[in-house]
């Protein structure tokens, strides 16, 4: 027993390195580690796939949502300092206050389900944090509303569709637990967009 769990932990080791020569976005390579767990926790039955398949699901959600919520902060942080109009101020802290705290949750529960999770933004979302803080003034403050709005309407489709779909019950409960201040996010930013759009 004790001699597999070593070969099973050099092989997650050895993935990992593997990954990260080949890619050096978070996201894929705590996917890859996830998944090397994902496969040798499950039998290559008929049932052992489909428990492979769904802690796949489960996996790839929380690393995602990992890097979204890492994103929230990084960028509400850079936009609470150097934004000019109230709004995208008012926003930037209260998204801040709320996936600070959303994202200790979610770590704590990947920690207790032994789900790997990136440590630093994926590609995707660096180029979001890029795209939107190299702007200046009002321009960096409607793109970053822009961003939020997009940013929110897919959030709320993921974390609903986990709520669904996740097959850890666990992370099906955090996932509903977590919809409702996500549409509170998607409700703010619809309301406050308009005015930072109008500003000159």
């Amino acid at each position: 027993m004790k001699r597999s769990f070593v070969i099973l932990a050099a092989a997650v080791a050895l993935l990992t390195a593997g990954v990260s020569c080949n890619s050096n976005d978070s996201v894929k390579q705590a996917q890859e580690t996830n998944e090397v767990k994902a496969d040798s926790a499950t039998t290559k039955t008929d049932t052992g796939k489909i428990e492979d398949k769904g802690l796949k699901y489960d996996s790839e959600f929380m690393t995602k949502a990992a890097s979204g919520g890492m994103l929230e902060v990084e960028m509400g942080k850079q936009v609470a300092a150097r934004a000019v109009t109230p709004n995208a101020k008012k926003y930037a802290q209260q998204m801040i206050s709320d996936h600070t705290k959303g994202n200790a949750e979610l770590m704590a529960l990947a920690t207790k389900k032994n789900i790997t999770l990136p440590t630093t933004l994926g590609d995707e979302h660096a180029k979001v944090l890029k795209d939107v803080t190299k702007e200046k003034g009002v321009k960096m403050d409607q793109e970053y509303m822009k961003e939020m709005l997009k940013d929110h309407q897919e959030d709320v489709k993921e974390y609903t569709d986990a709520s669904i779909n996740a097959t850890d019950p666990d992370i099906k409960a955090f996932a509903a637990k977590t919809v409702p201040m996500l549409k509170m996010h998607l409700d703010m930013v619809t309301k406050m967009q308009p005015a930072v759009d109008a500003a000159k």
